[in-house]
């Protein structure tokens, strides 16, 4: 969604590609293409979503991803009428106002170019009006837990460059989720291991699903600053209290889930990061023990990033990488390993091609910035902000593994 400006950049010289279909074809459209504790999301609305995501530049897999969304779209007008709640003609009205407006439109604007891609006003109807009764269904569930102490404050004002920093102890489960298959058992899997409420149930699951290499003993990490961590999940964190668990948080193939075992301030100011270098390096091989050997190997001989070009030598380019992004840039699974490294330390945790290659991830440094004053009731509408859209995944991803859902 955060992407969807850019969908200005050309937009108007687009044109709508779907020609009208035959009586036979249109019949096929509208038949079940997935169906959600039986109630149906169409052919129809599948090639919609994909042509909306499309046009609002969204990454990655549009027909998965749009998959997706429209069965978690389903699941969340079902707990809409589930508590009574719903959105009138008025509010979906004003809903497209206010998401044309981001994108400085009018609604008739906004909805002329979905017209000229071959996006219906329903779609764009159904996708706001899921949004809005999805919104107070999370109010009227979570409001008397959201909750934000002064305490909670103090630690993020000191996290944000102001007396001091913070530092956690964390246990993490990993779970692969890089097919649909596996991904469907991940989220129901996840939605369990959140009910989770003391350290040892959270071990106990980590050694018997979790795939990163902390599951062995238990999911636990050693003590991290918080300013490390990427910074969507820093929020989630922070908000935790020794022995919670978080919501799953959707990496690139897997979803993670966190306990919080302890958390501590220190007296050392935690810079802010403006930039991240990090190095990779593939290794290919089909057999996982001896990719990791070899990965262990190259460790032995290399002390720095700019070692890995002397290694990189007469190879193929793509072999190595090395690139400088800001946090926010990075993707999450890669972030979440650097996380956890000192500069010229190596995770061999990640792969890529389905296994088939070992990511050498190195971490070659931190860029810090000066950090910016922030008042209290900022930080509190942030953390309120945050401590909703936590509950609201977990929710949603016990809805999910409670749903009885059919792909077609």
């Amino acid at each position: 969604m955060r992407l969807f400006l850019l969908f200005l950049i050309g937009t108007l010289g687009l044109t709508g590609l779907v020609a009208a279909p035959s009586a036979a074809i249109a019949q096929s459209r509208f038949d079940a293409a997935i169906t959600v504790n039986d109630r149906a999301i169409t052919r129809y609305e599948l090639d919609q979503r994909i042509l909306l995501n499309k046009l609002l530049q969204t990454p990655g897999d549009l027909a998965e991803i749009s998959r997706e969304q429209l069965i978690d779209d389903r699941l969340k007008l079902e707990a809409g009428k589930a508590a009574g709640i719903s959105a009138t003609d008025e509010q979906i009205t004003k809903g497209m106002e206010e998401f044309a407006g981001r994108a400085n439109l009018k609604r008739e604007q906004f909805l002329q170019i979905l017209a000229q891609n071959g996006i219906a006003e329903a779609t764009f109807r159904d996708f706001v009006r899921a949004g809005l009764i999805w919104r107070e269904v999370v109010r009227a569930r979570f409001t008397p837990r959201v909750q934000i102490t002064d305490e909670e404050i103090d630690r993020a004002l000191a996290q944000s460059g102001g007396t001091g920093g913070i530092r956690v102890l964390l246990s993490e489960i990993i779970l692969p989720a890089d097919t649909p298959e596996r991904a469907a058992a991940a989220q129901a899997q996840a939605a369990r291991i959140t009910k989770i409420t003391s350290f040892a149930g959270f071990a106990q699951a980590a050694r018997q699903y979790s795939a990163a290499p902390t599951g062995a003993k238990g999911g636990r990490l050693n003590w991290l600053p918080l300013g490390n961590l990427p910074a969507p999940i820093r929020p989630l964190i922070l908000a935790l209290r020794p022995g919670e668990v978080s919501a799953p948080v959707t990496l690139p193939n897997a979803i993670a889930i966190f306990q919080m075992r302890a958390i501590e301030e220190t007296s050392t100011t935690a810079d802010k990061i403006s930039a991240v270098e990090f190095a990779r390096f593939y290794i290919k091989g089909d057999n996982a023990a001896a990719t990791l050997a070899e990965a262990k190997a190259l460790r032995a001989r290399v002390d720095t990033c700019d070692d890995l070009y002397g290694v990189a030598k007469g190879l193929p380019k793509e072999r190595l990488s090395i690139d400088t992004m800001a946090p926010g840039d990075i993707p999450g699974d890669i972030a979440l390993e650097l996380a956890r490294l000192d500069n010229n330390e190596v995770s061999t945790a990640l792969s890529t091609d389905g296994g088939r290659t070992r990511v050498f991830l190195m971490l070659c440094g931190r860029t810090p910035e000066l950090g910016q004053n922030v008042t209290r009731d900022q930080v509190r509408s942030s953390l309120v902000n945050k401590r909703f859209e936590s509950y609201a995944n977990a929710y949603l991803a016990e809805l999910r593994a409670d749903a009885v859902i059919t792909v077609k």
